[in-house]
């Protein structure tokens, strides 16, 4: 089970909006930890912008002052290639200043990672961008305070990986990977003369001395580069900082008027927990490299079995990014599409290596949900055009490899016959309702649990009207009609099959058995949010999650019944604990059958209870639903997402 004890400080800085600016609150990480003790956690809270692959953290002790930690390289997984790899010296007289005894500022804006220190009558400044999705780039400044001196710069750092070669070559300090093709290097700023020696896995490069006038600042820039994939000497470029940081401001302020035009009066909090939860996406977001031939966004880059790109959080991940970026929410659809097979089966993930890619099984089936919600944030007759024959051809593989009795109800399965493949498909991993569920063969590669789900076929419902709504756009008549032909009839069949009329609720139902698998979970609600339900049923679904001894909990919404024998947020992945994708499409639900109260009780009671959400925390994987304690991966893509949409229609 997935445990870590990492906690992250926030600490919001306003930064005064103008009327070309829309920055807003922007959250500072400045409680980051720098060792890295557990395999599978990469500790800090990171930056990392622009797709590139490689990340920075602010430093938390003093010995580190005058670098930015790291920097974090990834690829298959992520490892940092130093503590601070790029630490800035400064001597006085062959007399070494102590940057450990500054006074230090530091902050993490959307976009920029920033350090002030003030030492010794110097004020230095130091301001890491992305100008790339390979580089980064540093400005550093220095304003003497006092008396005219001159003062020699250095920069110093030594490499944790084994397997590494370090050499100078002119001004720069590359670091290759001898069983990788990766590279990355330091290019130390070209204004100066640098005396780079290197000893095995450490350098250090000294610069020319220069003189520095009372009340005078000098500056210069680096920049740094990593390469997952060097199979062509990548080119150097030669940015200027300055154009570089307005065109990153102009960049972040666009993420940020965009998204704030589709949302109302919205608290200073909330304002905070949006601002919170694009940065968490976009440094996320990766951009193509090897395998992956558009970019993708992890789940999370704090969790090492996250450094893939997964469909369903795709599909998820696109809608809430499609308020942010719509070019970045396209591609993010198209990263999984690129690897639909010839049946129309698109893969669970994929990796930048296609070798480890899971072709067991699938997603739930929601990219159609995707597609047209990206399509309505900013319309592209061409996005759906392109995706249109993908999105129908994988609708349509699940009735063929997922209906094991074709009677036109689906099933989770997999393609090697396995259950915990199976289990995966349904996207709730170990969910109580599949505890008894076997697997039946239906063909060659295809393999169905014995058990019809009512929120697969819920989506698949779903996914008709949204097939419909595509078709419509694309002068299509005939088809749309047949999807919403075919979307009417499935309606009427899910109530009559999978609706308990005693219990006021939905479950899966057995293949060929009578009865229901009576477990009270999030499934149930899904019939609300995909309209299939009519008002009375509605009604009894709502009195379900609004009952305190069920769903109504201190963070709402729990993924099993809170009265269930198994529910056991802390151990239980899926047996417990609040998933905000499943929050979210419960608050949907209940918002279009005219709940509107409830929703807004709900979604109040998520904001206050969960931990940190307003406050210093990262966004969360899950949350305890009778403590509010943030549970599993932190910096969690589609809880993000999922907040972006709950603040927008709040």
């Amino acid at each position: 089970m997935r445990k870590t004890a990492v906690f992250f400080s926030f600490l919001i800085s306003t930064v005064t909006a103008t009327a070309q600016s829309q920055r807003m609150n922007y959250p500072d990480v400045l409680d980051l930890r720098t060792s890295v003790t557990k395999p599978r956690f990469i500790e800090p809270s990171v930056f990392s912008d622009m797709g590139a692959w490689h990340a920075y953290a602010l430093p938390e002790k003093n010995a580190d002052y005058g670098s930015f930690i790291g920097p974090l390289v990834m690829d298959m997984d992520g490892k940092w290639l130093g503590n601070n790899f790029t630490r800035l010296q400064l001597s006085e007289n062959g007399k070494a200043i102590d940057l450990s005894a500054a006074t230090i500022s530091q902050h993490y804006y959307p976009g920029l990672l920033e350090q002030k220190l003030t030492v010794d009558g110097l004020t230095i400044r130091m301001q890491l961008i992305f100008i790339s999705n390979r580089e980064s780039m540093i400005r550093t400044s220095i304003t003497n305070n006092g008396a005219a001196r001159t003062l020699q710069p250095a920069y110093t750092g030594w490499a944790y990986n084994r397997g590494i070669a370090l050499k100078a070559d002119g001004n720069t300090v590359q670091v290759g990977y001898t069983k990788l093709m990766q590279r990355f290097d330091l290019r130390l700023p070209a204004k100066n003369e640098w005396n780079i020696q290197i000893a095995d896995s450490s350098y250090s490069a000294t610069g020319k001395s220069f003189a520095i006038a009372k009340g005078a600042t000098v500056t210069w820039d680096h920049t740094e580069a990593f390469y997952p994939s060097v199979k062509h000497t990548p080119s150097v470029a030669k940015p200027d900082f300055s154009k570089a940081l307005t065109q990153n401001q102009q960049r972040w302020d666009g993420y940020l008027k965009r998204y704030f035009s589709f949302t109302k009066a919205l608290s200073k909090d909330e304002k905070r927990l949006a601002v919170k939860a694009m940065v968490t996406l976009l440094t996320n977001w990766r951009s193509a490299n090897k395998d992956l031939l558009h970019d993708g966004v992890f789940p999370s880059v704090n969790y090492q079995g996250f450094y893939g790109v997964w469909s369903w959080d795709s599909w998820k991940q696109a809608v809430g990014l499609s308020l942010i970026s719509p070019s970045i929410a396209r591609d993010n659809i198209r990263c999984m599409f690129d690897y639909i097979d010839s049946v129309g089966m698109v893969p669970d993930c994929i990796y930048s290596d296609k070798s480890e890619n899971n072709l067991r099984d699938t997603k739930p089936a929601l990219s159609a949900w995707g597609v047209w919600e990206v399509y309505k944030a900013s319309p592209d007759k061409k996005f759906l055009q392109e995706m249109y024959p993908m999105l129908a051809k994988y609708h349509r593989w699940w009735y063929i490899y997922r209906d094991h009795d074709k009677n036109g109800l689906c099933e989770f399965g997999s393609t090697d016959g396995t259950r915990i493949a199976a289990a995966w498909e349904s996207g709730m991993d170990n969910a109580v309702r599949f505890d008894s569920a076997v697997m039946l063969k239906n063909g060659p590669g295809a393999w169905s649990l014995d058990q019809e789900s009512i929120d697969l076929n819920a989506y698949l419902y779903k996914e008709k009207i949204y097939l419909a709504q595509i078709a419509d756009v694309l002068n299509m008549a005939d088809v749309a009609v047949q999807w919403r032909k075919e979307a009417f009839e499935l309606k009427k069949y899910i109530n009559e099959v999978f609706y308990d009329s005693e219990k006021g609720y939905y479950y899966d139902k057995r293949i060929g058995k009578t009865g229901h698998v009576t477990v009270n979970g999030p499934e149930g609600w899904i019939p609300l949010w995909a309209g299939i339900c009519n008002q009375q049923q509605a009604g009894a679904v709502k009195d379900m999650m609004a009952s305190s001894s069920t769903f109504n909990t201190l963070v709402p919404l729990p993924t099993l019944a809170a009265n269930h024998p198994a529910f056991d947020p802390m151990k239980g992945y899926w047996r417990g604990p609040v998933w905000l994708d499943q929050f979210n499409y419960g608050i949907d639900g209940l918002k279009q059958y005219g709940y509107n109260m409830l929703a807004k009780e709900l979604v109040q009671k998520l904001l206050k209870n969960a931990q940190g959400l307003l406050g210093d925390s990262p966004i969360c994987e899950n949350y305890h639903p009778l403590t509010g304690k943030g549970l599993n991966a932190k910096n969690f893509s589609w809880s993000s997402a999922h907040l972006l949409l709950l603040l927008k229609t709040k």
